[in-house]
């Protein structure tokens, strides 16, 4: 019976019903070649849902990872062709490090002068953007400019299919270093000092404070975290999609918020879990999937994402009181 009252579980069934529901209007949905971009459209966003998920937990919120995401990829590719580099890791590691270093200030004006996490992330966010588009520039690279190493990694399948004729499908590795990362986040939360201690500054600053966690470490782990996994995916997400624009992940923060709530993490901070986080964001992309393959019109499938923002935090507030009562 405990399993069946767990958020995740409730989760997971609506995704089935919803998985059956829409394969019944639309059989193409059950197609292989389908369900394996669905899986490939879930790594970017849902490695920057790990990094959301830890900040909801902590009772914050983060609207700055696409930009830290987008400069971290802008900037470290147009290192790569300055420098004649055609590499994968150490371009990875240098996106990674410049996300952690622009968590890093967000961290630090959350912890040293008390100020709203969503304040602070709209001003870096801005700053970030700002400076990328007005000193770095605003062309994009394509494809015929893009580090061939980053394209081909990307590029990896686990799995290739043939059809009939004579094209290609598979699934990308990517999807294991989403796992992977997925895993970690995981253990990090359930097993170590410092998962804990971010579940207890959600719950509340001052008990965790009392019982002789670090608040600072703590958020400075958190927004560091966030901001390395953006970095991260933003190169990665370059590497996917063959270009890199510096205007890229306008709005996604709409997304991967809704996925994080939709996966039962309490904006009100003190709840959420891996899994339910990858619930979710399974769980918006196959909806925008499904309504892209209904030929909905995009306005509409921003009217979808608001709906899930709304009706998910409704349904998480309604959960808390419940608990309070």
């Amino acid at each position: 019976m405990a399993l069946l009252r767990r958020s995740e579980t409730v989760i997971a069934g609506i995704l089935l019903l919803a998985m059956v529901l829409i394969g019944t209007i639309n059989p193409a949905f059950w197609q292989l070649d389908n369900l394996f971009s669905l899986m490939r459209s879930n790594v970017i966003i849902g490695i920057m849902a790990l990094g959301v998920l830890l900040v909801l937990i902590s009772g914050g919120i983060d609207v700055s990872f696409p930009a830290f995401a987008v400069a971290a990829m802008y900037l470290t590719i147009k290192g790569m062709l300055a420098l004649g580099y055609n590499g994968v890791v150490l371009p990875l590691l240098a996106a990674t490090l410049m996300g952690l270093l622009l968590g890093a200030v967000n961290g630090f004006f959350v912890y040293k002068f008390r100020m709203i996490p969503l304040i602070v992330t709209l001003g870096t966010s801005a700053m970030v953007r700002g400076f990328l588009l007005g000193v770095v520039g605003t062309s994009m690279i394509n494809i015929n400019k893009m580090p061939t190493a980053l394209i081909d990694f990307a590029r990896t399948d686990v799995i290739s299919v043939t059809k009939a004729d004579g094209t290609t499908y598979g699934l990308t590795a990517m999807v294991l270093i989403y796992l992977g990362l997925a895993v970690a986040m995981h253990l990090v939360l359930r097993y170590t000092m410092i998962g804990r201690s971010a579940y207890a500054l959600g719950g509340d600053p001052e008990a965790a404070r009392r019982a002789g966690f670090d608040l600072r470490k703590t958020i400075f782990f958190i927004y560091c975290v966030a901001g390395a996994l953006a970095g991260f995916a933003g190169l990665l997400h370059s590497g996917m999609i063959w270009l890199a624009n510096p205007r890229d992940f306008v709005g996604l923060e709409l997304d991967v918020i809704a996925a994080v709530v939709l996966g039962g993490a309490s904006i009100f901070g003190g709840r959420g879990s891996v899994l339910g986080t990858m619930l979710g964001v399974f769980m918006l992309v196959m909806v925008k999937n499904s309504l892209i393959i209904m030929k909905v019109d995009t306005t509409w499938q921003l009217v979808a994402v608001g709906l899930i923002v709304i009706v998910a935090t409704a349904l998480s507030a309604w959960r808390d009181r419940r608990r309070m009562a």
